[in-house]
């Protein structure tokens, strides 16, 4: 890939000057740092640089400028470049306008000017937004290349696993090219079985699973090591914050991970209540930030492996893998989060992947560009879809079938009531899906009445609910009846210690009903089901983890 774009834009020539300087000091050995003094001209120099096709990954900007302003630039700018980051420059009395920015444009940051000295007020921030972009930026000529057609679940799958795990990949569509055509049927017949990935080595993948993928570009599938201080059962939050812990205070520890690192919460388009982060950010660039931390410190991150049986063998524990292996450790910490509730309509299953989306779903956003997109849900994941759809789509719908949004954030009900192509339907549920082949329309109905509406649309993204997966410790540990982990004092019956307990004390907060087995995050009975509290407890589980080594 070409080296991508910084660009700077700023009235004022002294200081265009010294930002372009700082930039070019820190960053001009892998970036090419461009400059423009108007808003007008800046939006010219985009326009141009998509028609070389050359890549974008930073726009840093002045709020104040005669004519087109920062933030009425960037809205324009995203239209052509709505994956690369922004940065605001502005004065001390320009910060109400930076924070309406936030909410306008999605923005990444605001600076206060002067930023000197850089190496702590401007590297710093500008270091983290292009690590986030480079690890999600899409080359134009990757090493690996994805064959397959939209309408597909199959191939759906495959580019959601892909992009889950932040794997740059071009995709290659077979309705578009015959090249591409001619390429396939050479590997995988005529008709083809679809997707192919052909990888950078020139060999190619014929419907591949995710872990003989996983394996072939570089993912760690098995463990290093014959026994672990420590298994970590998930990759969400809960689980990469107790990696992180662990590993930096010296614990042998394996993470186990089914399909892509941040879990639920790594698929939301934008956490905008996560403390320290005043813009937000993806759950992709959290569960980014987090497994490079995870691994700097030591942690094993094993993907595309699923944990099937929890087993005792004191003083051991034995967690069984998919694939008949099995890790034996001390202790494990039990986070694997939530599945999704599937939606039980006609038609939904059948379009799965040709219209119909669980989650954000972020890499159809680009294909429902100005199109009428419909999102099922009334709680926090559905309204930061529907806010991010919003931003490309020229309608969004949300179906709740409440008489309210009262399971979501204020914030969020704010900015959907000020959104002008976001609409909100309560008191209704969706009852089918139609289409040939795609979806077409979604068939609607008022809760308590019998009476249909098919309304045309182009894609459905569902938020409905999940429920917890402890399926693999059932039996092992103690549930409630909704399949939530039980720990620490919710364990205890009338004073009594659980039946099996083998240790002289009560269970430990965040410790199961069996001894060195700990749960944290959304699986556990009564935690709070929001991403800083899942961090928060995979953290301070780690410390009862210790407590727990020293007894065994």
């Amino acid at each position: 890939m070409k080296n991508p774009i910084i660009l700077a834009v700023d009235d004022e020539p002294e200081v265009l000057n010294a930002v372009v300087r700082d930039l070019r000091r820190h960053y001009g050995q892998d970036y090419r740092v461009l400059k423009a003094s108007s808003g007008e001209e800046a939006l010219e120099t985009v326009r141009e640089l998509k028609r070389r096709g050359l890549p974008l990954a930073l726009l840093v900007v002045d709020q104040r400028m005669p004519g087109l302003d920062g933030t009425e630039f960037m809205v324009e700018a995203l239209k052509i470049y709505p994956s690369c980051r922004r940065v605001l420059l502005t004065a001390y009395a320009d910060t109400d306008a930076a924070i309406a920015a936030i909410n306008d444009v999605g923005l990444d940051h605001y600076l206060l000017k002067p930023w000197q000295p850089p190496e702590e007020r401007l590297y710093p921030v500008l270091d983290d937004l292009l690590f986030d972009w480079a690890a999600r930026a899409r080359p134009e000529s990757s090493g690996l290349r994805v064959a397959g057609t939209r309408l597909s679940s199959v191939c759906y799958r495959l580019r959601e696993f892909l992009s889950g795990n932040q794997v740059p990949y071009q995709w290659m569509d077979v309705e578009d090219s015959a090249e591409v055509r001619e390429m396939v049927a050479a590997v995988a017949g005529d008709p083809p079985r679809l997707p192919v990935v052909f990888l950078e080595d020139g060999t190619a993948l014929v419907q591949p699973d995710p872990r003989e993928l996983a394996e072939r570009i570089g993912m760690q599938t098995r463990p290093r090591e014959p026994f672990y201080d420590l298994v970590i059962v998930g990759g969400g939050p809960a689980g990469l914050a107790g990696a992180v812990y662990a590993a930096s205070e010296g614990l042998r520890v394996v993470l186990v991970e089914r399909a892509a690192l941040g879990g639920q919460a790594g698929t939301s388009s934008r956490i905008e209540n996560y403390l320290g982060f005043p813009s937000g950010l993806t759950g992709a660039d959290l569960a980014n930030r987090a497994s490079a931390q995870a691994r700097r410190f030591g942690a094993e991150l094993l993907m595309t492996q699923e944990v099937v049986e929890l087993t005792r063998e004191d003083p051991y524990r034995i967690v069984r893998l998919s694939d008949g292996s099995e890790l034996r450790c001390y202790a494990v910490l039990f986070t694997p989060g939530m599945e999704v509730r599937p939606l039980e309509a006609p038609g939904v299953e059948e379009h799965l992947g040709a219209g119909v989306y669980y989650g954000a779903a972020l890499t159809e956003a680009a294909a429902y560009r100005d199109r009428d997109v419909f999102v099922v849900g009334g709680a926090n994941s559905a309204g930061q879809g529907a806010m991010f759809f919003s931003r490309t789509a020229r309608s969004v719908t949300l179906l709740v079938r409440g008489e309210g949004l009262h399971a979501m954030s204020q914030y969020l009900v704010d900015r959907i009531e000020e959104a002008p192509n976001v609409h909100v339907r309560t008191g209704t549920e969706l009852v089918g899906v139609q289409g040939d082949g795609r979806v077409q329309q979604v068939v609607l109905r008022e809760v308590g009445s019998d009476a249909s509406q098919a309304v045309p649309a182009d894609a459905l993204f569902i938020f409905i609910g999940a429920r917890p997966r402890t399926e693999a410790v059932a039996g092992v540990v103690e549930r409630d009846e909704d399949g939530f982990i039980l720990t620490g004092r919710d364990v205890m019956v009338d004073g009594r210690r659980p039946r099996g307990w083998t240790e002289d004390r009560d269970p430990l907060p965040y410790e199961t009903s069996v001894p060195g087995v700990f749960a944290a995050g959304d699986v556990r009975h009564g935690s709070g089901k929001r991403v800083a509290s899942a961090v928060g407890e995979g953290s301070a589980t780690i410390g009862l983890v210790h407590q727990y080594l020293r007894t065994v």
